[in-house]
């Protein structure tokens, strides 16, 4: 029987965090090893962006985590543990924080990404207006850039297609103008819908 069959059937087809049932996924719970069992749980596409800092964390959906925090399977365990870590400025987190019991094993895989010492917090990219960007969007320039090291003049309304986002810096994304790879301010650019 395949991983993700043996979870659905664990899980009865819903995500093991918030039980929603549409889009679900295995998630390998880090840090993974081949050689360890039982390190992979199923969830929904807004557990996973959330866990993956993809997606700005939504306060709400993670009450969740009241009742999941009581699984018993260690992987869940973990990711409720880290979750709740997440929010642990929040009154109702640290109360479930307390309560929360982990053997010496679980707790100890549970700190060994260091995801529980930072703040909820995530930098995105985002366009002037505040939304978020992603690989492959297409951007339009919002003022007339001169492009350092070349003889570009950028235009604001020129379209960039297939934009990277510029891995350690959220202000920045590459593009290419003219058939030139630039790097380019995300608060001069607009995302297209």
């Amino acid at each position: 029987m395949k991983i993700e069959e043996k979870l659905a059937a664990r899980s009865g087809n819903v995500c093991e965090l918030c039980e929603a049932s549409t889009t679900l996924n295995v998630y390998d719970v880090p840090p993974t090893a081949s050689n360890l069992p039982n390190r992979e749980i199923y969830i929904c596409d807004t557990c996973l962006n959330q866990i993956e800092k993809k997606e700005e964390l939504n306060s709400s959906h993670w009450s969740c985590l009241s009742t999941s925090m009581w699984s018993e399977v260690p992987a869940v365990q973990v990711v409720s543990w880290r979750m709740l870590n997440r929010f642990r400025n929040e009154s109702w987190a640290a109360d479930n924080i307390e309560m929360m019991y982990l053997d010496d094993e679980t707790l100890e895989w549970a700190k060994a990404t260091g995801d529980h010492e930072g703040d909820g917090s995530i930098d995105l990219h985002k366009d002037c207006n505040g939304n978020i960007l992603i690989g492959g969007d297409t951007v339009t320039l919002i003022k007339d850039l001169d492009v350092k090291g070349s003889t570009i003049n950028a235009k604001i309304g020129t379209a960039v297609r297939n934009i990277r986002l510029v891995h350690d810096n959220t202000d920045q994304i590459e593009g290419k103008i003219d058939g030139q790879q630039i790097v380019i301010l995300t608060k001069y650019v607009k995302k297209q819908s």
